[in-house]
């Protein structure tokens, strides 16, 4: 059972939320120094820095220990399309672990690691989430950065995480959303008003044509499906139709775009993998044009059933096949482990996979929650139900602290902010009156003075951050003159605290780049 492409000496854990916990990553995320093979062998360069979420787990002290096997160019949900072998289920070596995701999910499972990234396309942080009794949380798009992921459809691909449980699946998923800068397909997501009372609880409102052993346990988890709130049957032909659009017109074409150029003759190549994808070179504009529109006409026949319902309960898969099953068919077989899970990036959808009633064979059967994007907490707290732990208190409101230079993402000093439990709020622009300089020191930072009258220009870059209350005291402890924190008024006229000095304490002027980033872009600091 190949799980493992690489192993890598395990490193001090940080102090943080996550500290010591163990994790494995896909191979087609970035970890410095460990080629990014993608699961093809021909890819030998090391990477050249961690991915951006690779980089927020070190930081809040979670501590990688390898690279793990996946269906080559996260193209499968089968688990056997990799050169480097392929990985079984954990409860049975007939049947097939899972794609495109197959490493990590067994790893998870095995009890190698505490939580482990994959990516999520079509369903590749589900589907082995299911066949080994483990959880896994897709995100909302754009929640998850995917900086330094190795593309399969780019603007469908979500990085994804799987754990044993919810809650340390939980505690993972909240480090990694963060807002990336540097990722165009990045966005600031205002998490939804947890609905109060009862929840809708929907359920498809016909046979889903499952193989008898699903069909059983699918029976049982309706029943289950009872304790988390209102069960409602519902139509999902809408959604099924969506499934069936993925691997045609514009995100074949997508797929060949991120890596057709790999998909020569070379026995490296999995032919599976090149048959399909190959198709892609071949779609014409108007036809990705069509597939825009159909898609745009489902999303709307879809939309009502959010009215209806708050969640939605689907089986992952239809079946479980065995290897076997899998090496007589590999198109037909992958075609149908989509049908419950194709349609959910297309429309922006969030979903969280974990495990239903056993089937009568020992084997897992997983089930799956799906909401609209910015509902992740929601559908997370009712896995946590169903799963007998416990939903997450409220946030609480916290105090929103805007940051201009060493605490932005990605910065020196943003871990100060994210290990006092600090989340990005939103992005935003002073007010105009606000000047901007340079603050002299071993870590040069810039400073902002409130100026009247005030000058030209949009104001300054900021970013605003949600800090708990209760790590105020600790953080002001942290800032030295001649920065203080101080009322900051933002350009829509919101008055927040921020990073503030006197123009007479900091050196040369730097307003006119407009952000700190945009000053160290023009190379102004060596």
């Amino acid at each position: 059972m190949t799980v493992w492409i690489t192993r890598v000496d395990p490193t001090e854990p940080r102090p943080g939320p996550l500290h010591g916990m163990t994790f494995a990553i896909k191979d087609n995320i970035d970890l410095y120094a460990v080629p990014t093979t993608a699961g093809d062998p021909r890819n030998t360069m090391p990477a050249a820095t961690n991915a951006f979420v690779v980089d927020r787990l070190i930081e809040a002290g979670a501590v990688p220990l390898g690279k793990t096997n996946l269906d080559q160019y996260a193209t499968g949900l089968v688990g056997t399309r990799s050169p480097y072998g392929a990985p079984h289920s954990v409860f049975s070596e007939h049947h097939i672990s899972g794609g495109s995701s197959a490493g990590s999910a067994v790893a998870v499972s095995a009890g190698e690691v505490d939580f482990a990234l994959g990516t999520d396309t079509a369903g590749s942080g589900r589907v082995p989430a299911a066949f080994n009794g483990i959880v896994g949380i897709k995100p909302s798009k754009g929640l998850v950065s995917t900086s330094g992921v190795v593309p399969a459809c780019r603007s469908l691909d979500c990085v994804t995480v799987f754990a044993r449980t919810v809650d340390t699946a939980r505690r993972a998923f909240e480090v990694m959303s963060a807002y990336d800068p540097a990722d165009p397909y990045s966005r600031q997501l205002t998490p939804a008003t947890q609905p109060t009372g009862t929840q809708r609880i929907g359920v498809p409102d016909k046979p889903l044509g499952l193989d008898p052993l699903h069909e059983q346990a699918w029976a049982e988890a309706l029943d289950q499906a009872a304790k988390l709130g209102d069960v409602v049957p519902v139509d999902i032909t809408a959604l099924l139709e969506t499934a069936d659009l993925l691997y045609s017109g514009p995100w074949l074409a997508e797929r060949w775009l991120a890596f057709g150029d790999k998909l020569d003759d070379d026995p490296a190549v999995d032919p599976t993998v090149r048959a399909i994808v190959r198709k892609g070179a071949a779609l014409t504009a108007s036809e990705t044009f069509a597939g825009f529109d159909r898609l745009a006409e489902l999303r709307r026949r879809t939309e009502p059933l959010w009215t209806e319902i708050d969640a939605l309960l689907l089986p992952v898969t239809e079946t479980h096949p065995t290897l076997a099953e899998v090496a007589a068919d590999p198109i037909g077989v992958n075609s149908r482990l989509g049908r419950f899970t194709n349609m959910v990036n297309l429309l922006d959808l969030c979903a969280i996979a974990f495990p239903g009633p056993a089937r009568t064979d020992g084997l897992p059967f997983g089930v799956q929650l799906l909401a609209p994007a910015d509902h992740d907490h929601q559908i997370i707290d009712l896995a946590a139900v169903w799963c007998g732990e416990q939903p997450t208190a409220p946030p609480t409101p916290g105090i929103l602290l805007a940051v201009a230079g060493a605490h932005l993402s990605g910065q020196p000093l943003n871990n100060d902010l994210v290990l006092r439990g600090a989340t990005l709020a939103f992005e935003a622009r002073t007010a105009r009156g606000y000047r901007m300089f340079v603050v002299p020191g071993p870590l040069p930072r810039p400073g902002l003075t409130r100026t009247t009258p005030p000058v030209d220009g949009l104001g300054i870059e900021v970013e605003v951050w949600r800090l708990p209350t209760e790590e105020l005291g600790g953080f002001l402890s942290t800032i030295a003159p001649p920065l203080a924190i101080g009322p900051l008024e933002l350009a829509d006229g919101t008055e927040v605290l921020g990073f503030v000095c006197t123009a007479d304490a900091v050196g040369e002027e730097i307003t006119a780049y407009g952000s700190w980033r945009n000053y160290l872009a023009a190379g102004s600091i060596v």
